[in-house]
C-alpha cells in the first residue's frame, strides 16, 4: 500500500483529490479561464476545481464560479449584469454584494441573496423538498470550489492560503495545513493565521468567511472571526477514550472526516441552513452590541443530527440522554435541536407538533431564550410560558417553541394533560440530572 503524502502540499492534493476528484492544479499563467461542467465533471462528494487567479481580491469573490453560477441559473440576471467582461455595471454590482456580505455575512447572503436595482439575485439554493424537480435541479447548479494558494491580499509579500473554499464564488472557508512528520502541527498552523494573517484584510471580516481551519494529521480547529493573536480556535475533533483528539482511521489520516464527511455539498449546505449564523448579542452590563459568527463544533453536529435522525425513524415517545461538558456549547445544541424538530416529518407528517425547552435557573432561562430566538429563522415561532395558560394561547397561536422553567414545568404538564392529549410534544429539559 502507497504510504500517504502527509507534507502540506501532499495534504493539499489529498483533500482536493477528495473534494473534486483531482488535484485542482491552477492553470498555467496567462491562460485562459476553464469553468468545470455539471455534473460531468464531479468527483470526490461533489466539489469542483477553482483557481486562484480567477479571485478578485478587491472584491473578495471568484469572478468566474459567480459568473458561472448565475449564467446557469439567472441568465438575464448574468447578462444585465455584464459579468463576462470588466465594466461599470459589473464593479456596481460587485460592490454592492461585497457590502452585502460585509453587513449581513456571508451565511445570510447566500441563503437570502441580495437585491440589486430593479434585481432579486439569488446567490445559492437550498436543500430541495423531496420530489421537487425544479428545485433539485437548481440546488445541483451550486458550485462548490476548492482553490489551492489563493493570493488574497493585494500586498503580494503576504503568503497564500493553502486552500480556500467557495460556494458560487463566495469564500466560505481558509485551510492552514500542517505536517507532523515534519514537526509542524496544527497548533503552528493556529499560530500562522495568529502571527501571519492580517485581521484588517477584507477576506478576514467577521461574517465574511463562515469559519477558519488549521488542519493536520491528527487535528482539526478552527476560528469564526481572526483578530491577530486574541484570535481565539476552537477544536472540530470526535474526541478518543472519553478526551481529546480524534480516533485511530485504519483507512486513512485521522482527519479525514473533515472532508469525506463534514465538507460534502449536503452536509455543508445543512450546516448554512440549519448551525451557521452571524447574530448580534447585547451585553446585559453595558448595553453594547456586538457580532459573533457561530459555527457548530463536531460534538454539537453530531449530537444534534443523530438526534433528528433517530426521531425521524422512530417518531414520539423515546428518551435520550445527552452529557455536556461545561463550555461545550450546550444552549447553542439545544436551540439547534429545537429549531429542527420543528420541521422534522415522518410519512409526509410533522413528528413534534410543539417543542418544549425546560430550564432549571432562571439565568439559563434568559440565556437560552435568546439564544433560540437568535437562531429561529422565524421568530414568531418562539413564545415564553410564564403561566400554564401561556401554553395554550402559544398553541393556539402557532408557536412552536415554548420555553419556560423547570419550576413551572408541573403546570405546563397538567395542561398538556387536560387539553392537548391529542397532539406530539418534544420535551428538552436542560440540567436534566437536577430535574
Amino acid at each position: 500500500m502507497k504510504p500517504t503524502d502527509t507534507s502540506e502540499a501532499g495534504l493539499e492534493t489529498l483533500i482536493c483529490r477528495a473534494l473534486t476528484g483531482s488535484d485542482c492544479t491552477p492553470r498555467p499563467a496567462g491562460a485562459p479561464p476553464v469553468v468545470a461542467e455539471m455534473p460531468a465533471a464531479y468527483g470526490g462528494v461533489g466539489w469542483l476545481p477553482g483557481d486562484p487567479a480567477d479571485y478578485d481580491r478587491e472584491y473578495c469573490v471568484d469572478i468566474v464560479q459567480l459568473a458561472a453560477f448565475l449564467r446557469a441559473t439567472q441568465p438575464r440576471v448574468a447578462e444585465a449584469l455584464e459579468l463576462d467582461h470588466d465594466s461599470p455595471t459589473r464593479r456596481k454590482f460587485l460592490a454592492r454584494l461585497q457590502g452585502e456580505v460585509s453587513k449581513r455575512g456571508v451565511v445570510d447572503v447566500l441563503r437570502g441573496g441580495i437585491q440589486h436595482g430593479p434585481y432579486r439575485i439569488e446567490l445559492f439554493y437550498g436543500t430541495p423538498s423531496p420530489g421537487n424537480e425544479q428545485a433539485r435541479a437548481l440546488y445541483e447548479q451550486n458550485r462548490f470550489t476548492v482553490t489551492r494558494q489563493l493570493r488574497y491580499s493585494r500586498d503580494e509579500t503576504q503568503r497564500a492560503l493553502d486552500l480556500a473554499l467557495f460556494i458560487n464564488g463566495l469564500p466560505v472557508f481558509t485551510f492552514e495545513l500542517k505536517n507532523r512528520l515534519t514537526k509542524q502541527t496544527v497548533h503552528d498552523a493556529i499560530e500562522q493565521y495568529r502571527r501571519d494573517r492580517n485581521p484588517r484584510e477584507k477576506l478576514f471580516e467577521l461574517g465574511r468567511c463562515v469559519a477558519h481551519f488549521a488542519v493536520d494529521d491528527d487535528e482539526v480547529w478552527f476560528c469564526t472571526h481572526l483578530q491577530g493573536k486574541a484570535s481565539w480556535f476552537l477544536p472540530f475533533n470526535k474526541g478518543w477514550n472519553d478526551g481529546a483528539g480524534n480516533p485511530p482511521n485504519p483507512q486513512g489520516l485521522k482527519t479525514d472526516y473533515l472532508w469525506r464527511e463534514i465538507l460534502t455539498r449536503e452536509s455543508l449546505t445543512d450546516i448554512l441552513e440549519n448551525y451557521a449564523q452571524l447574530v448580534e448579542e447585547k451585553d446585559l452590563k453595558t448595553g453594547k452590541k456586538r457580532r459573533r459568527q457561530i459555527f457548530p463544533r463536531y460534538h454539537q453536529l453530531d449530537v444534534v443530527r443523530k438526534l433528528l435522525a433517530d426521531a425521524a425513524e422512530h417518531g414520539v415517545g423515546r428518551r435520550y440522554l445527552i452529557q455536556h461538558s461545561a463550555g461545550s456549547g450546550k444552549s447553542n445544541s439545544i436551540a439547534w435541536l429545537a429549531q429542527q424538530l420543528i420541521g422534522l416529518a415522518k410519512d409526509g407528517k410533522p413528528v413534534f407538533d410543539s417543542i418544549i425547552v425546560v430550564t432549571d435557573r432562571r439565568i439559563l432561562d434568559q440565556q437560552i431564550r435568546d439564544t433560540i430566538k437568535q437562531f429561529a429563522q422565524v421568530s414568531a415561532t418562539v413564545g415564553h410560558a410564564e403561566h400554564s395558560g401561556d401554553l395554550r394561547r402559544f398553541i393556539e397561536s402557532g408557536k412552536k417553541i415554548i420555553i419556560t422553567t423547570l419550576q413551572k414545568f408541573p403546570f405546563i404538564l397538567d395542561e398538556i394533560g387536560s387539553s392537548h392529549r391529542g397532539r406530539r410534544f418534544a420535551i428538552l429539559i436542560d440540567e436534566a440530572h437536577s430535574s
